[in-house]
């Protein structure tokens, strides 16, 4: 399989102005989102721990794995935006690269890279360093936060997520 079709690089039809705010990814910057993260985090939990045979264990697993899960997908799983601004700059481009105009290392970024490894941790700890479920928990957190790199800014594996235009 040739190296050109596992990864490619997805170009923006536009550059993108630091001035334009883009409403499709406005909102993550606010406070009130990172404290629904945090909510989220807090009634998973509860509602897994609801589960009659449900351990504290499997609780913290679940709990991982759905966030992990949610955050996979809301911020690397959907490319595009619903909006019609800056002539199509974001249709090609996940919610986490439109983040910022793409730059790295903001607050917002660093937020949400740091909460699936507080949750990891946390499951590791409320699951008594069993490896099984260490290696569980440990993959889903991986897959996470290779995503979020700068390296993978922009790259696309084996055409996943790739754009209409991405394949003239």
């Amino acid at each position: 399989m040739p190296l050109d079709t596992v990864v490619q690089r997805v170009a923006s039809a536009a550059n993108l102005n630091e001035q334009s705010v883009n409403p499709n990814s406005h909102w993550v910057n606010l406070k009130g989102s990172w404290t629904t993260n945090i909510v989220l985090i807090i009634v998973l939990r509860l509602i897994f721990s609801l589960i009659p045979w449900s351990t504290p264990e499997l609780s913290w697993t679940l709990t991982n794995l759905s966030y992990c899960l949610f955050q996979y997908i809301m911020f690397h799983g959907i490319i595009g935006t619903p909006f019609e601004v800056n002539q199509g700059a974001y249709d090609n481009l996940t919610l986490w690269e439109q983040m910022d105009n793409g730059e790295q290392y903001t607050p917002t970024k660093k937020f949400l890279t740091v909460v699936p490894i507080a949750v990891f941790l946390l499951s590791t700890h409320y699951s008594n360093y069993d490896v099984p479920t260490f290696i569980i928990n440990f993959t889903a957190v991986l897959i996470i936060l290779i995503a979020k790199l700068p390296a993978f800014h922009r790259v696309r594996f084996f055409g996943i997520n790739m754009g209409q235009n991405d394949y003239n």
